[in-house]
């Protein structure tokens, strides 16, 4: 097969050396608020993961290893962007104001915890959680394609993983991001295993980054264990996106540490000698030895922050058990909408002005 060159970016090394120029835009403040956030995953995923064993929770996606890659998604778009998540990207949710109850009201059954607020309490336009894999990119495109003709300087931000991109959703997504050119920046959690698949059967090619050349869609790999490196490429792809110069493509090489849900064990086929060398690279680690390092981050605040974060947990676990469960026949409530009563009306006239080229690109 013929090589294909695709950019690769990385800041830190295993053990959080530099290993390339480090960014302007790095401050002691940001490093501290990657940290706490990847911590704060951390802590709820292990509590979410007890909640299930437990009976308390119905089956769960863990995100250990990949801290880095929704943390460094999140933090990196715009309140007025919209967020597309599948169904592993609880860090990315909470940096975007989803409080960890909501999560856990989602994964306990009641799809009132895919219905999300802003911070100041407002709706949010986040879409919900998609748990059928790939779908949630031809979503994105839905909405980005509202975003450029309403010429508004928004960005539609999904996420998927390396075991999505064998979808067709994920390839029909790619190239009507591409044709039409649209404010759109789609991450792959590339995490080595879609369930019990490994990566290599997923794909021969090289990269998984590859993929959108072929959509005329620019591509770049990351190192997902390196949340300067994850921020950096997504900062880079939504200030491109908001310009109008069009979509990207972004793998972020990770690891999943833990099973594929709580569903799972993947000490059924996978060598634990492979986990082993994958938590050497782990993301928390690697952070926090680069802000020791530096003097930005001592024992003291270790402690202060793993108090911090088992609290936080504790109240929103408090808060989860706290609700009302909703009765078994609001299950259709979830299965139909009304559309609105000039819903054919509205069609029309959305279709008419891309006709007539307003507001953007004209579509066929």
């Amino acid at each position: 097969m013929t090589h294909v060159d695709i950019p690769f970016l990385r800041y830190l090394d295993e053990e959080g050396r530099p290993v390339a120029t480090l960014p302007t835009w790095l401050d002691k403040e940001l490093l501290h608020t990657f940290y706490r956030n990847m911590v704060m995953v951390r802590s709820y995923d292990k509590k979410a993961i007890a909640l299930q064993r437990t009976g308390k929770l119905g089956t769960f996606p863990s995100h250990l290893g990949a801290e880095a890659v929704g943390i460094g998604v999140g933090l990196a778009m715009q309140a007025q962007d919209v967020y597309v998540p599948y169904y592993r990207d609880m860090p990315t949710l909470f940096v975007r104001g989803v409080p960890m109850e909501k999560n856990l009201q989602y994964w306990g059954g009641d799809e009132r915890g895919s219905v999300f607020n802003k911070p100041d309490g407002t709706p949010s336009e986040d879409l919900p959680i998609c748990v059928p894999i790939a779908t949630q990119v031809t979503h994105a495109c839905g909405v980005a394609a509202a975003f450029k003709l309403r010429n508004q300087p928004r960005v539609a931000v999904v996420t998927i993983g390396d075991g999505g991109t064998s979808k067709g959703d994920f390839l029909e997504g790619l190239n009507c991001a591409g044709v039409w050119h649209l404010p759109m920046v789609m991450v792959i959690n590339n995490n080595q295993w879609a369930i019990s698949v490994p990566r290599k059967l997923q794909s021969s090619a090289p990269t998984l980054a590859q993929k959108g050349l072929g959509a005329g869609v620019p591509s770049i790999q990351v190192d997902g264990n390196d949340v300067l490196a994850v921020y950096d490429a997504t900062l880079s792809a939504v200030e491109r996106a908001r310009a109008g110069k069009g979509p990207t493509l972004i793998e972020a090489i990770s690891y999943r540490l833990g099973d594929h849900t709580t569903a799972d064990d993947a000490t059924r086929y996978r060598d634990a000698a492979e986990v082993e060398a994958a938590w050497a690279k782990e993301p928390v680690k690697r952070l926090r030895q680069f802000m020791a390092e530096r003097g930005w981050w001592d024992e003291a605040q270790e402690q202060a922050l793993l108090a911090e974060a088992a609290k936080a947990v504790d109240l929103a676990v408090a808060a989860y058990e706290s609700l009302t469960a909703q009765p078994p026949e609001s299950l259709i409530d979830y299965q139909f909408a009304e559309l609105p009563q000039d819903y054919l009306g509205q069609r029309q006239r959305i279709i008419d002005k891309a006709m007539a080229g307003q507001g953007g690109r004209h579509y066929e």
